[in-house]
This record gives C-alpha cells, structure tokens and sequence, in this order.
C-alpha cells in the first residue's frame, strides 16, 4: 500500500488561499528518513523536471543583502506559489507551469515613455550585471519564506526606457494566454493580472526585476522569465512573468484591489498595525519553522522605504 506524505508547505487541493502552513516538516523528515538538505535536493530536481525546462546555472554578484539569513529550502520556494493563472492552490503552479514558452519572451513598453516599442528580454535585462539579494518575502496570508533572488534593479530597466516627466506610475502586467495558462479559463480574476508602483517605489534601491533564484534560472513557477520584488510589501505585489510595463500618470488598478478594495490596497506595505479583514497580520509563518513570529513594518526594510511616505496615513493608504 502506498501512502503519500505531505510536504510542510502543502495545503489543502480544495482551499483557494490558505493563511495557515502546516509546520511538520521535521517530523516528516524523520519519517522518511531524510535530511532536510537530502529532501530540498530531491524535491527541487522533481520540481525542475515537472516544468520541462532546463534551468541554466547564472553569474551574478553576491551582496551583502540578508547575509545573516537563514535560507528556505528551495524546494518550498518551487513548489508552495501564489500564482493564480496556472491554478488557485498552492501546489498546482508547479505541476502546470510546464505550458509557459519563456523564450523568446518580448515585453511591450508604452504610455508616457520615450522609447515605447516592443523589447525582448535580452534588450532588457543586463545578464552580465546580474546580483544575488537575500530578501525576506511576506505573503498578505501571514507565511512568509527568505529567498536568494538573482536580478537586476527595476531603476536601471526604467533608465533606459527614459520615462516622460509626467509618468508617476509604473504599471506592469502577466502575461495572459489561456493556451499556455489553464487558470486564465476561469474568472478568478480580470485577467490580465495587473499590479503597479509609484514612481519613487519603482526607483528604490531595493526593487528588483528577478530572472533567476537559487544560483539558477527562475523555475516558471516562480514568474519566468521576469518578475517583480518588492520586499517591503505584501507579495501580490511582486507582479510574475512580466509581459507588459506601462508609465503613466494615473494610479493603476491593481487586480486584488480592483477584485476585493476592501482587502487588497495599492499600496501593500507590509504593516503588522492593519489587520487583514480575515485574519490578523500581527504575526507570521515562516515556511520551514515552527511557531509565528511577530511581523515588523516593512518587512524589516524601514531604514530603505519609510521615508516614501512621510505622512501618509498607512491605514487609508494599505
């Protein structure tokens, strides 16, 4: 008789979202007779396989970006995802992604922008001047994961596109194809996913256009070719598969806020202090480790992005 053990990160098929990760991974390890390395190495490799997709290996710059930090197990990273266009659980991203074309990948460019037309990803993305950032990644369902991200700064791609003076906004949208994305069929969300940035946030040091994690290619579940951290908010906001930026000066619409306004701000600053209308974001679930552990303000990059909103009123504008 065969019996299926669960992952530490998997939650159930039947749950759209779920705000609670059930931490057992040791115990399953010590089942299986496994070591947590053992079991990262093999479930990533079962990941890569599923996507079938040859994840090349990357030079990069290491930083000193969360250095201290003590790593989620990739695995975790591949196979527990919010991405709604492959299926609404958690595992279904890694089992379907396999679909999305990443090369060649062309990215449309308008709105109020000198150089508006449409650009591959090579025109892009500098591959020679690709960095390592061990950032921390919250997810507004209070499971939060530390992720090594390879990429470069959106402020470089957004030089070279040399916006108008008027853009205010830095509008982004997936990729939407239900040939490649089976979760398109269904109107979970007015699809094409669209998120956005202020212009100062688009231009902060810490945000970053990722192509590659762990030392390799970004898996498609993760957002190949292209996409977006932002790692003071909420990770909605780190908008996948990138296949169109817009400046303009209008705030976007972003698909949560547009799906649920009274859930999902423009803003999505990571703020313990504004509770979520169904559950509390006072504490969070690091994936990998038992217990919560109290949620700071900006996911603990305060001291980069606080002074962006001097002033404003962090629970109008969540």
């Amino acid at each position: 008789m065969l019996i299926k053990k669960r992952n530490s990160w998997d939650e159930n098929e039947n749950a759209v979202t779920s705000e609670n990760v059930y931490l057992n991974r040791r115990k399953f390890l010590g089942a299986a007779g496994l070591s947590i390395g053992s079991a990262a190495v093999g479930l990533s490799a079962v990941s890569n396989a599923q996507s079938e997709r040859t994840l090349k290996e990357l030079s990069f710059k290491k930083t000193d970006f969360g250095q201290d930090e003590k790593l989620t197990v990739e695995a975790a990273i591949t196979n527990y995802n919010n991405y709604y266009e492959f299926g609404t659980s958690k595992s279904e991203p890694a089992k379907n992604a396999w679909r999305l074309k990443t090369t060649p990948w062309n990215v449309k460019v308008d709105g109020l922008v000198e150089k508006s037309r449409d650009y591959s990803f090579e025109d892009l993305i500098d591959m020679k001047a690709l960095e390592e950032r061990i950032y921390r990644f919250r997810c507004v369902e209070a499971w939060s994961m530390v992720v090594p991200w390879i990429g470069i700064p959106l402020a470089n791609i957004i030089k070279k596109l040399n916006p108008l003076g008027s853009a205010k906004y830095v509008r982004f949208e997936t990729l939407a194809d239900s040939d490649q994305m089976p979760g398109i069929r269904w109107p979970v969300l007015d699809w094409p996913y669209v998120e956005g940035l202020r212009m100062d946030e688009a231009m902060n040091s810490l945000t970053l256009m990722v192509v590659g994690l762990y030392g390799k290619e970004i898996p498609n579940q993760n957002g190949a070719p292209m996409r977006l951290i932002t790692p003071w908010k909420y990770g909605y906001k780190s908008i996948k598969s990138i296949a169109r930026i817009t400046f303009t000066e209008e705030q976007p619409v972003s698909s949560w806020t547009k799906s649920a306004p009274n859930e999902y701000g423009f803003y999505s600053n990571v703020n313990p202090e504004v509770s979520h209308p169904r559950w509390s974001q006072a504490s969070e679930r690091k994936i990998g480790s038992f217990g919560r552990m109290p949620t700071q303000k900006f996911n603990g990059y305060g001291e980069m992005v606080a002074d962006m909103y001097a002033g404003m009123n962090l629970r109008v504008n969540h």
